[in-house]
């Protein structure tokens, strides 16, 4: 049977695919087949994690198309698992190997990359064209308090951590929190989309042009085939990262906590910048905030639930380290976000707290 495709469908693969970031996606082969061709663990590793920047963008595109043909409940379910499916991907890929210290560093890297890189760098662009910029505070506040919450549930059995005798504890405290912090994640999505959508209504959304989307079928197949590609390249990038640290001394917090994120987080990082500089700071704001609530409600409970899966000791016990700057970087958001109006000198202190962090994780020894 042949499929034809029909012009609107060929316009949205048009704009999916010729994009600048697609170029990267010369790395896919390499990366897929570097450890065939015998290649050191460095270069594994580089090819994966630029095969990966374009594959995030892709999948984020088919996501919405697929959510473009669904409800308003099953289009946020669609953008929990396939929003943060390359986190996804990669975190159960590492708990497999046992990589524990390396997926809570991406889990907490991810959620500060969006709230401090992405959210920080979306404000000063805006900043820059934009004297001051209104938004929407109250949708901000509601995404902020269930960011509260997920650090609440990531600092109670990380000091329980520092008293309990054994780990077992630990083990099944996390793993209860996580059942709960999923329950957290799906209320607030009914309380987002369906008994308060109004909460979260762009004003200026009426005003967007109407954009070429694919299929139900057309999107589901390009999903299906990102994440199959995804889920090699990551299993790959997994694989070399003992390599890279042991071979090349690069610090596998600095790995988990800075690089890997910035894979995950890259079509997140363009959307939200060009979204704040054309004037969208709501979109900008519900991209990266919103990021952050979905990993931290809903990534970091399937990372601990995929250990129990697997039998890794995958737990909330943090570093200390790492809990705090979750605490500390949730209430600077807050406070920025708080009045509903923001200016340039608020992104450059958020991507200032993200620089401060990145190179402390730079010197934090491993656990032994």
């Amino acid at each position: 049977r042949i499929v034809i495709l029909h012009g609107g469908e060929m316009e949205a693969l048009m704009a999916i695919f010729c994009s600048k970031m697609t170029i990267l996606l010369i790395f896919v082969p390499l990366g897929l087949f570097a450890e065939h061709l015998g290649l050191n663990s460095a270069m594994i590793f580089t090819f994966n994690f630029m095969a990966i920047v374009p594959l995030a963008s892709i999948l984020g595109a088919a996501t919405e198309s697929m959510a473009s043909h669904t409800g308003e409940m099953i289009g946020g379910l669609l953008n929990a698992t396939f929003g943060n499916a390359v986190e996804m991907i990669m975190c159960m890929q590492a708990v497999k190997a046992g990589l524990v210290e390396v997926v809570q560093g991406n889990l907490l890297g991810s959620v500060l990359s969006n709230l401090l890189l992405v959210l920080g760098m979306a404000i000063f662009c805006a900043g820059l064209k934009f004297h001051n910029r209104q938004f929407n505070a109250v949708g901000a506040a509601a995404n902020m308090s269930c960011l509260v919450v997920a650090s609440i549930s990531i600092c109670l059995p990380t000091l329980f951590g520092q008293i309990a005798d054994t780990g077992d504890e630990v083990l099944m405290i996390s793993r209860l929190c996580s059942l709960f912090l999923s329950l957290v994640y799906f209320l607030f999505l009914y309380f987002q989309l369906g008994t308060h959508a109004y909460l979260f209504v762009d004003e200026a959304e009426g005003e967007e042009e109407e954009e070429a989307h694919l299929s139900v079928m057309g999107s589901g197949i390009l999903l299906i085939l990102c994440t199959l590609v995804v889920a090699g390249c990551s299993e790959n990038l997994v694989d070399s990262i003992e390599g890279v640290s042991t071979k090349f001394g690069l610090p596998k917090a600095f790995i988990g906590v800075i690089l890997l994120p910035i894979v995950g987080n890259a079509a997140e990082h363009a959307t939200a910048v060009t979204s704040a500089y054309r004037g969208k700071l709501d979109l900008a704001i519900g991209v990266s905030v919103g990021s952050s609530t979905q990993i931290a409600l809903f990534v970091v409970p399937v990372a601990v639930l995929s250990g129990w899966y697997f039998g890794t000791p995958m737990s909330l016990n943090f570093r200390l380290f790492d809990m705090a700057c979750q605490m500390l970087s949730v209430f600077l958001v807050s406070q920025v976000t708080q009045h509903g109006n923001t200016n340039w000198l608020h992104g450059a202190m958020l991507v200032t707290t993200y620089v401060l962090i990145a190179i402390m994780t730079w010197f934090i020894p491993e656990r032994t």
